[in-house]
């Protein structure tokens, strides 16, 4: 896909808040420190649309970018060990939920994962949340380039099995490299186009 055009819309905690309008939507999930930020930054072709940072967890919001005038791309907050306060962490659970549950708008969800780290139980659940509210997950592993071919295929296994899917279900990603950039959006395609809504 060519990105013409992407711009901040706003950022949100609970459905009030939300943009109006029903531009179909893609939102980015992950673990914090998981490469989100740079995946949606390679993804759309800008340096720093999205704040990347070496201190986890400094998505704290639900952002809304539009693209093309014709899409949506939704930056969902890290979950995980990001260095933020306990009481902040506890809300961001509640808060990726309800817009799973609630946005009519919502095509799929890009769960994003670290080809070194096995799925933790917070990525376990947010896969289950999207199969129990009928959401297609788009599972992408990042960092791809930091390890050899061979431990390469042994995460995949472990993450595929520790999810409880096909390896085929997995995309690949470096930022560093642009591996993957293609694969990720043809499966984005996919969810957009109206051919996929069922009737």
């Amino acid at each position: 896909m060519l990105i013409k055009s992407v711009e901040f819309v706003k950022s949100a905690t609970k459905p009030a808040h939300y943009p109006d309008g029903d531009l179909p939507e893609i939102a980015f999930a992950g673990r914090s420190n998981v490469g989100k930020s740079s995946l949606i930054n390679v993804l759309v072709n800008r340096k720093s649309l999205v704040r990347t940072s070496s201190t986890p967890g400094r998505t704290q919001l639900i952002n809304f970018f539009v693209a093309n005038d014709n899409f949506m791309l939704v930056d969902l907050p890290g979950y995980g060990f990001a260095k933020v306060p306990l009481a902040v962490k506890k809300e961001w659970g509640p808060m990726i939920e309800t817009y799973l549950r609630k946005r009519t708008s919502l095509r799929g969800v890009v769960l994003i994962l670290d080809i070194r780290r096995i799925p933790n139980n917070e990525d376990v659940q947010l896969l289950a949340w999207l199969r129990s509210y009928g959401i297609s997950p788009v599972l992408v592993v990042t960092k791809c380039d930091k390890v050899s071919k061979l431990e390469r295929a042994k995460q995949t296994g472990l993450i595929a099995e520790t999810l409880g899917v096909d390896k085929g279900e997995l995309t690949f990603f470096s930022a560093h490299t642009r591996e993957g950039v293609d694969g990720v959006w043809a499966r984005i395609d996919r969810l957009l186009s109206p051919a996929t809504e069922e009737g």
